[in-house]
């Protein structure tokens, strides 16, 4: 159902979809939204009809990405910091929705810059929040999304993790914590503002999303695997190769957060979102070398070869999913080997 949070208004001059006559058009803001995972939500919005105004420092993003979305009118495009008091206060005072996704990106920058990490991630979600939580207080309407991660799960041992389930980070001395523990301080801000203000937030946690526009240039494996076998080169496997991780594509990752920012029953919770469809990093690799039909092999490399001496990885990461589909019924479009032959054939068209 359309959530009575927004206050968007009637355009009858916009086609009739499943909401009824006219969609209610939404003023919403995409933070991030030159990055892979925004840039694809930010298409999904204008497609839905909305007006949306992005904001990105393009530190990690690309505004390439937007190519397409820049060519519609009800689009806006900000290139500034999610860290400028001014600007968020200005960019948050009239919308409707609030996606927030800009945050530090890949594992190779968090074992690189874990203070980046800690105050890309933080900072700006205060700010965020504060902002809309003003907005709340003056009895206005607006409504929140929060991007987290899978990370903060840190290493627990579950076999499964499901939202309530006990986080479980290794020691300060092991940069790579850094991460998940600063996105654990947004969620923890986020339900305090719905708590304490009544602030509708919905916060998503993402497992292992992937699909056109992902770059491995910051650690994501995918991306990484597939433009090496493309171009004939080893496929990099870190340490042996039996890491479990599931991959969702990104369109289906996109639709369960609108789905979950449609609905009232999720304002206040935590989901995650992704395939629990599980398969090894060796796994991954061979798949990909035979659904590209490359000649590539496979080498393996250590974590202190790859990232340094102080470097520790989650050997399974697979999410219970029921909460996300009891809340929205929600069904993945793409299986795993439908989703490389789509980041293989988006690689190969970037090349021709």
């Amino acid at each position: 159902m359309v959530s009575s949070f927004g206050q968007g208004r009637l355009d009858s001059n916009y086609p009739a979809d499943r909401f009824g006559s006219s969609w209610i058009v939404k003023q919403v803001l995409v933070t991030g939204g030159s990055g892979f995972i925004g840039s694809h939500l930010t298409e999904a919005l204008l497609a839905r009809g909305d007006r949306v105004t992005v904001v990105d420092d393009e530190s990690t993003g690309n505004v390439g990405n937007l190519a397409t979305a820049r060519q519609n009118t009800r689009l806006t495009y900000v290139q500034g910091s999610v860290g400028d008091e001014s600007l968020v206060r200005e960019l948050t005072n009239n919308v409707d929705e609030v996606y927030h996704l800009a945050a530090a990106v890949g594992v190779a920058l968090i074992a690189r810059a874990p203070m980046e990490t800690i105050e890309r991630n933080i900072y700006p979600t205060e700010l965020i929040l504060s902002c809309l939580r003003d907005r709340i207080q003056r009895g206005e309407a607006v409504k929140c999304f929060l991007a987290s991660t899978s990370e903060v799960y840190g290493k627990n041992p579950k076999d499964t993790w499901s939202e309530d389930d006990d986080l479980v980070f290794g020691s300060t001395t092991r940069p790579r914590w850094s991460y998940g523990a600063s996105k654990a301080i947004d969620e923890f801000m986020g339900l305090a503002s719905h708590r304490e203000y009544g602030l509708p937030v919905v916060i998503g946690r993402f497992f292992n999303v992937v699909g056109a526009r992902q770059t491995g240039a910051y650690g994501m494996v995918l991306p990484r695997f597939v433009e090496a076998a493309l171009t004939g080169r080893p496929l990099i496997v870190h340490d042996d190769g039996q890491q479990t991780r599931c991959f969702a594509h990104v369109d289906d990752v996109v639709s369960a957060v609108i789905a979950l920012m449609e609905t009232d029953t999720a304002v206040g919770r935590v989901f995650n979102i992704g395939s629990d469809d599980p398969i090894s990093i060796l796994g991954l690799a061979q798949r990909v070398i035979k659904l590209s039909n490359s000649k590539s092999i496979i080498e393996f490399q250590s974590y202190s070869q790859a990232y340094d001496e102080d470097f520790e990885d989650i050997r399974r990461r697979v999410p219970d999913l029921t909460r996300l589909r009891a809340t929205i019924g929600h069904t993945l479009g793409n299986d795993l080997d439908s989703i490389i032959k789509r980041v293989i054939a988006f690689q190969q068209k970037q090349t021709s």
